[in-house]
């Protein structure tokens, strides 16, 4: 059996690490052939490939990003998508594709499976938001490097008696913010499940500041005040449907200025959340991925993804983990108030 393999939609701490683990199983153990498809969907609809063997895949599991590449192609949004691809995987011999990615790249997945294609997904996203798993791979490595970041900015914010707005990544759910802001101590975390109150926001930043401490902010770049919409970079949309986010950070620094009289100053963590050598826990995840993914290619188990549950991993289907976001629960967040202020 020849089987492709891509991986879509932003990259992420991992990618590398489930590529290996696919490759190092499916080659020995089951006997098959990989072909990798460049650029996330656009490789098998426009026929780019890699190849993919053991020696190809030798030192990966520390490396960051994805040997692949990635995109945000939507073949469905391309003039006859679903027929290219069928073409191209007949003409280069691949019976299945593994699609690693997000709620995007296994949408796609899930559409291609009930039209006939043998598809398995892996689930990837830092905001840990795909429904089905209780983790995804890169979601540590990016609440780790949010955590450090914190950290550091603690003294800074002290020396200068400034308060210090961190924003990270999180479109629609707030799991790097919350996680990072109560393991770096933050003074209050904003997340997009929350509309929070801008007034009450600079009572707890006056509040720190009686106390001769400088507040730290963790706030989700998809996070909105009470009265107001999310802050755009940008109102482009992409292949699929969404505008850049961006900004909160910086309407909030001005907003606490203008309100307290203190000085404010954000740092956008941004793509480096996401950029680097994942961490152990996240190297760990992946590789279990990458073997019981291509463990469900030969049990012919397609329109499946593999998930974690407690510490097994299982096979869910894909139209569960797309139907909707796994978001943060109220009761999570209000463990977290309780050192906000």
């Amino acid at each position: 059996m020849r089987v492709g393999v891509l991986t879509g939609g932003g990259d992420c701490p991992g990618l590398n690490a489930v590529i290996r683990g696919i490759v190092r199983k499916g080659v020995p153990v089951y006997g098959y052939s990989f072909l990798g498809f460049r650029d996330g969907w656009r490789g098998p609809l426009e026929a780019l490939t890699k190849p993919l063997d053991i020696p190809a895949v030798r030192g990966l599991l520390p490396r960051g990003g994805t040997i692949l590449g990635s995109s945000r192609t939507n073949p469905f949004k391309e003039p006859d998508g679903v027929a290219k691809i069928k073409s191209n995987l007949q003409q280069l011999g691949v019976d299945a594709l593994i699609a690693i990615g997000g709620e995007d790249t296994l949408g796609v997945a899930t559409k291609l499976h009930e039209m006939g294609v043998n598809v398995i997904g892996v689930p990837k996203t830092i905001d840990n938001d795909l429904n089905g798993t209780d983790y995804t791979f890169g979601f540590d490595t990016a609440v780790n490097i949010a955590t450090e970041a914190i950290d550091r900015l603690h003294t800074t914010a002290e020396s200068h008696h400034r308060a210090l707005i961190v924003e990270v990544m999180g479109r629609h759910a707030g799991w790097i913010a919350l996680h990072a802001g109560m393991a770096g101590g933050a003074n209050a975390i904003l997340i997009p499940e929350v509309r929070f109150d801008i007034e009450q926001v600079c009572r707890w930043v006056e509040s720190r500041f009686r106390l001769d401490y400088a507040p730290i902010i963790v706030v989700s770049e998809g996070a909105m005040p009470k009265e107001g919409d999310e802050v755009l970079v940008s109102d482009e949309k992409d292949a699929f449907g969404h505008v850049r986010l961006g900004g909160i950070g910086d309407w909030l620094a001005r907003e606490i200025e203008k309100r307290t009289g203190k000085e404010a100053r954000t740092t956008v963590l941004g793509h480096v959340q996401r950029g680097g050598t994942p961490t152990a826990r996240d190297r760990w995840l992946a590789t279990r991925f990458g073997l019981h993914a291509v463990d469900a290619v030969h049990a012919g188990q397609w329109g499946m993804m593999t998930a974690l549950r407690g510490t097994d991993i299982e096979m869910v289907p894909l139209s569960e983990a797309t139907k909707e976001l796994k978001v943060v629960d109220p009761s999570l967040y209000a463990e977290a108030e309780v050192f906000f202020g």
